[in-house]
């Protein structure tokens, strides 16, 4: 089986446990390598199966590596992936939870994900102008009668944001009122998100181009100490895609599907989201009318300018923001401190 760019591509996972998924994911998981960011207990021993290319990150490495920007890192929470990404020397990044499994389409044939997420990063977007075909590059496909001709190039992709079947990625209060609701319907499309439109990013099933937008994928300040979580991708998502929109690039959302496995607890989660379901009512106004700098053209001062622009906007809301504000400035910071500046 061929595996495009596997040279070119870190497959980024957060667990607190053995990696025996990975043995599903073998086939189309062994040709690339895999950082693996362990959260928890750093004594605990996490096993990978043999066969695979990985480096394995705990709590200890990352404060040896980041020292006093290490606090930016959230602990005891699925956040924590973000690491993997500004330690990451390629030019993509895949990455999984890992109580997600290989689906099958309709046929009953397994799903590559990382197949169809390539397809997605390597071909154009086209967030100006929607098609009703959704992906007119799609075999099959093209821009409908109407489709503006200067548009059709298209512009370059920065995410692919890829689906589940079986369990749903609802939030709490959904979770408990339809416990037993399932996905089973297999829509076999990929759009791109017209810009100015938000949307919920789930970091279960995400590819995206880290050279692009990689400096703003950070997950925020989750887990222990914070009295938020669950908003990790959330966060991400809104922040990435506000800055794709000024810097004219994509993200696409649908193909390719996981399988995701295992329902969290809803009381659980409640707990964690419950100050976000208010919070977000007030967030998302604030991205949809927040606009950045036309001269800023570069992700990482983007990026910092977003950090400004939350302590002014959102810091009325709670001292958290002020804080995450704080996070997202060390972040950059050990984002350039890892990834310096390529010579000219």
């Amino acid at each position: 089986m061929s595996a495009p760019l596997a040279g070119e591509l870190d497959i980024v996972i957060p667990t607190i446990r053995n990696l025996d998924f990975l043995e599903e994911w073998r086939p189309f998981f062994q040709p690339y390598h895999l950082i693996i960011v362990q959260d928890g207990d750093p004594t605990k021993k996490i096993a990978v199966p043999e066969g695979f290319s990985f480096e394995l990150y705990n709590r200890n490495d990352i404060e040896r590596i980041l020292g006093d920007k290490a606090w930016a890192i959230s602990f005891k929470d699925s956040a924590c992936r973000c690491f993997g990404f500004m330690v990451s020397k390629k030019k993509y990044i895949y990455t999984i939870d890992d109580d997600c499994f290989v689906a099958k389409d309709p046929s009953g044939k397994p799903i590559n994900v990382l197949e169809q997420h390539i397809k997605n990063l390597l071909s154009p977007s086209t967030p100006f102008f929607f098609n009703t075909l959704y992906d007119p590059y799609r075999e099959g496909a093209d821009f409908v009668r109407g489709y503006p001709f200067s548009l059709r190039e298209g512009v370059t992709t920065a995410t692919s944001h890829g689906l589940w079947m079986n369990i749903p990625d609802y939030d709490a209060p959904t979770q408990m009122v339809k416990p037993k609701e399932r996905n089973t319907r297999y829509v076999d499309a990929v759009m791109t998100i017209p810009k100015g439109t938000l949307y919920p990013m789930c970091g279960m099933n995400l590819a995206f181009d880290r050279e692009i937008i990689g400096a703003a994928m950070y997950f925020g300040l989750m887990g222990e100490g914070q009295p938020i979580g669950r908003y990790d991708d959330m966060w991400a998502g809104w922040c990435t895609k506000v800055i794709c929109d000024h810097l004219g690039v994509g993200c696409k959302t649908g193909l390719p599907y996981v399988w995701h496995s295992k329902a969290s607890n809803p009381f659980v989660n409640l707990r964690k989201e419950y100050k976000g379901i208010f919070w977000q009512e007030e967030i998302i106004p604030f991205f949809q009318n927040l606009t950045l700098n036309k001269t800023t053209t570069c992700v990482e001062d983007c990026y910092l300018e977003l950090a400004d622009k939350v302590r002014k906007g959102l810091g009325h809301i709670d001292p958290y923001f002020s804080k995450l504000a704080d996070g997202m400035v060390a972040w950059i910071e050990g984002w350039r401190m890892l990834n310096p500046p390529k010579a000219a």
